[in-house]
């Protein structure tokens, strides 16, 4: 009780004993199986690392900004009017918020588009225009690729969104159910997922514990994040020992699934693949926090998934991809419509090493939704699946136009 009395938070608050129900443990407990056995301690040391310091750190610290801009869109302003002024304003500002880095911009508009504020042309758009995590990774590398990806996707985004408003209503696959455009509590910052319900004890003390977890590393660990992307050897630079930084981020990527595992009680799908409940008044750290945890789960699974399949099937995809020239805007396409983000970051991993070429890359920065397909299932699984297809049409013509260009 001595821990509860230096956190203001998680006073007053009884804490409960846990349940089987907690399933997502079941992560944290593999991460510390995999960092204990000998065989895979060095792979998933980096992958975890890598999951932490390239991607959470970016993830939290982008979507501390996006929370806070989105207390703009919350309350009745000029740009809120604008916004919804018409759909091809939609289209724009979808477009614009699908850039923004991670999904957060992405669950905006389709959260707005299950209220009935916006129609199924800004969902095509804000999908086609974002990159998920994968835009941490290509811009964290190489800049200037990254913002210029960024901008032909806001691009494509806006073309795609207003043909698809000239094919379809703005109610096409509109879940029915979720039109609340009359209420006045939905706002762009709404939470996705079912808020009727009242966190458990535990739950709340794990989301409070989540944004005293950012609040405190956010500025240290982005420091370090920035330092790793410019090539810098963090371990010589502070002295520390031979790959303690790589340690000290597999240490905090446990910690933090650990306090992401007991924030929600598996009970049905859109519980497993959406994210947690988030009190509308909470800070916007905490609100961060919850979102990059869920974004973070995905990654560390996909991080692990794809290193583990190396080591022990002794995969080499680089390899295994040379001379596939002709097909790499098809695969980059194909690989674009898998949810989540980690089969993205390893395309964008594969182009930085030279193994998939740009037309690949550009093919699969417009066709994926990265994690915000999993969100958008659970909210409108038939305008999600649609509108993702929808986006893999763009994603061939600008992909194969690219190449017949620049690289036949």
């Amino acid at each position: 009780m001595q821990f509860v009395k230096k956190f203001p938070l998680l006073n007053g608050l009884k804490l409960e004993p846990f349940t089987p129900r907690h399933k997502r443990m079941l992560l944290p407990v593999v991460m510390l199986t995999l960092l204990v056995a000998n065989d895979t301690r060095e792979t998933a040391v980096h992958a975890l690392s890598d999951a932490f310091w390239a991607v959470s750190c970016y993830v939290a610290f982008t979507l501390i900004l996006y929370h806070l801009i989105a207390r703009l869109f919350s309350s009745p302003n000029r740009l809120v009017e604008l916004y919804h002024h018409s759909p091809h304003h939609q289209v724009v500002f979808s477009s614009l918020l699908g850039a923004l880095p991670g999904c957060g911009g992405a669950i905006i508009v389709t959260t707005q588009f299950v209220t009935g504020r916006v129609g199924f042309g800004s969902v095509v758009a804000v999908l086609t225009a974002t990159m998920g995590d994968a835009a941490f990774v290509i811009l964290a590398s190489k800049p200037n690729v990254g913002i210029g990806l960024v901008l032909l996707g806001v691009v494509v985004g806006i073309l795609t969104g207003f043909l698809v408003n000239h094919l379809h209503c703005a109610d096409f696959l509109r879940p029915t159910s979720g039109i609340q455009k009359d209420l006045p509590h939905r706002s762009l910052n709404a939470c996705p997922c079912d808020s009727s319900q009242t966190p458990s004890t535990n739950q709340q003390v794990a989301m409070n514990l989540q944004g005293q977890f950012w609040k405190w590393l956010i500025a240290p660990a982005l420091f370090v994040s920035i330092t790793l992307s410019l090539q810098i050897d963090v371990n010589e630079q502070l002295r520390l020992p031979e790959h303690g930084i790589e340690w000290l981020g597999a240490i905090l990527s446990v910690v933090m699934m650990c306090l992401w595992a007991c924030t929600n009680e598996i009970k049905g799908h859109q519980k497993t693949v959406a994210e947690g409940h988030k009190v509308s008044y909470s800070h916007p750290i905490q609100k961060a926090a919850q979102d990059t945890h869920f974004v973070s789960a995905w990654v560390i699974s996909a991080f692990l998934a794809f290193e583990l399949l190396f080591l022990f099937a002794d995969i080499d995809l680089a390899r295994a991809l040379s001379g596939y020239g002709p097909y790499m805007p098809l695969i980059g396409m194909v690989v674009g419509l898998l949810p989540g983000c980690g089969p993205q970051i390893l395309i964008t991993g594969l182009y930085l090493t030279g193994s998939v070429p740009m037309s690949g890359q550009i093919a699969n920065a417009i066709s994926n939704d990265g994690d915000a397909l999993f969100p958008a299932i659970a909210l409108a699984p038939k305008a999600a699946i649609a509108a993702t297809f929808y986006s893999a049409v763009p994603a061939l013509v600008v992909g194969y136009g690219y190449y017949w260009l620049f690289e036949l």
